[in-house]
């Protein structure tokens, strides 16, 4: 066949395919031609959606508009979208060479300031009007205790997920965070003393995500209080070896304790994210009176460690909780009633001694008396004072305050051992409760009652003793004569 024949053919069958694809003439069915260049002219949309990682990590995100329902909403996240700079996507090559960048050579291509918006109650955040191209997202800002998702690159536009002849300008995408919260509670309503176990007890999230690149605990106790122990563990009872998986230090000069995971320990994290938790039971002494308020921090991933506490995006900081310790103030004074006292009423007395017990029936049986810094007995001053230091508070234990009646509720019991000069020992133990740290304020005012309650006693010089003293003279001026007139008989007769 002529080339001149061919080509008039070919020319016929092109119009008779295009008259086809239009449906003009009656060739075809009318349908719409397949969209497969993108519109250089068009922009696009990306809808970002941020959400708590939940324990199922679900399938990948493909673009379109997911439903969320039952999802938890996190809001204040602020994200930075930069386009990468000399990245054609009408063109097949600048698809080629998008494929070919690295997460860190795009970033170095990012082009700034780019464009910044921050997530809303629901989580939402939309930047639209946007330039089609390759784009890095990157969180910028977030709430402590989120670890953040890491940077990532989106192509704007897709190819359209489940119409595959055609381009997605509008883009969903749900980078997901894991949200790290954490405790403190504190143990010492068995305490008594100063010296007695004081039990913190922090307990934290693990991080929802595959990788956990960090993870840290660390606690700067109150001077006031010694640290003794610290002991790891997962609430789920998962195996973890101190020195393997995790490590304790306590820096002395600071009082600081730090446990932080090993890279072998944060894969057992990850692992048992899910279902456990991280708990470190610091065991301390308090050494001094006061509200002892502690808190802990948790680093939950390392970018936590580029932030103070409670900046954003910083480490979780446990809400602060304490344990108070406090004084008995004695007061001796002179009993009110007294009127033959030596010392007038309401003058204080020096001298007495005084135990403290923690229960009635050692009071009255004086038995186990409270022993602080070795001191088991405390004797008043020229003041008439005397300065018990160093008891756990009455109406306050394990964080909370108690109501009379309440288990924890701790009164004292004071038993005087000695009595001033000149007065009477109390006939029975005195209660008395820690409300005050204040060795200026009076807890208690003791009154004792002079002796004999104040009654005079017969002197030692008076009647009676005169009496029989004058009989003993008689009888022995008696004796005497006798004596003498018997040495004259005997002399009369010898003669």
């Amino acid at each position: 066949m002529p080339t001149s024949l061919r080509r008039a053919l070919s020319a016929v069958l092109l119009a008779l395919l295009g008259i086809g694809a239009t449906g003009l003439g009656g060739f075809g069915t009318a349908q719409a031609a397949p969209v497969v260049d993108i519109d250089p002219d068009a922009t696009a949309s990306l809808h970002l959606h941020k959400f708590e990682q939940p324990d199922d990590f679900g399938p990948p995100a493909n673009g379109l508009e997911t439903d969320m329902t039952g999802q938890k909403p996190i809001a204040g996240v602020e994200f930075t979208v930069q386009r990468v700079s000399g990245i054609d996507l009408t063109t097949n090559a600048g698809w080629r060479e998008a494929a070919a960048l690295t997460e860190e050579q795009a970033a170095a291509r990012a082009e700034t300031p780019g464009r910044t918006g921050t997530t809303d109650a629901a989580g939402d955040v939309d930047f639209t009007d946007l330039p089609l191209g390759l784009y890095l997202v990157t969180e910028t800002s977030y709430p402590a205790g989120v670890t953040p998702s890491k940077p990532f690159l989106v192509t704007l536009p897709l190819t359209h997920p489940t119409d595959r002849d055609t381009w997605l300008y509008d883009v969903h995408v749900y980078p997901k965070n894991a949200v790290t919260g954490a405790t403190k509670t504190v143990e010492d309503s068995d305490s008594v003393k100063l010296g007695d176990d004081v039990r913190w007890t922090i307990t934290a999230d693990i991080p929802r995500v595959a990788e956990i690149d960090l993870y840290r605990i660390v606690d700067r106790l109150d001077e006031r209080l010694d640290y003794r122990s610290a002991t790891v563990r997962l609430t789920n009872d998962a195996a973890l070896t101190e020195g393997t998986d995790y490590t304790i230090t306590h820096d002395a000069a600071t009082n600081t304790v730090t446990v932080e995971f090993t890279a072998a320990g944060r894969e057992i994290l990850a692992a048992n994210a899910p279902d456990a938790q991280v708990e470190v039971v610091l065991t301390t002494t308090a050494n001094a009176t006061g509200t002892i308020t502690n808190e802990a921090i948790v680093y939950p991933n390392e970018a936590s460690t580029e932030h103070q506490p409670g900046e954003p995006g910083g480490p979780v900081v446990t809400p602060p909780v304490d344990s108070r310790w406090g004084v008995i103030v004695i007061e001796k004074v002179a009993d009110s009633s007294s009127g033959g006292a030596a010392l007038a009423a309401g003058n204080p007395l020096a001298g007495a001694e005084f135990q403290v017990y923690a229960s009635e029936a050692d009071a009255r049986a004086q038995r186990d008396p409270i022993v602080i810094d070795g001191v088991d007995t405390w004797t008043t001053g020229a003041d008439g004072r005397a300065v018990i230091s160093g008891l756990r508070y009455s109406s306050y234990a394990d964080g909370r305050a108690l109501e009379i009646g309440d288990p924890d509720y701790r009164s004292y019991w004071l038993v005087e051992t000695k009595a001033p000069d000149g007065f009477e020992l109390l006939a029975e133990p005195v209660q008395v409760d820690v409300t005050s740290a204040d060795p200026a304020t009076v807890s208690i005012t003791i009154e004792n009652v002079p002796h004999n309650a104040g009654f005079d006693l017969p002197l030692t010089g008076g009647a009676g003793t005169t009496l029989i003293t004058v009989l003993g003279l008689l009888l022995l001026a008696g004796g005497v004569l006798f004596a003498v007139l018997r040495g004259r008989r005997r002399t009369h007769a010898e003669a």
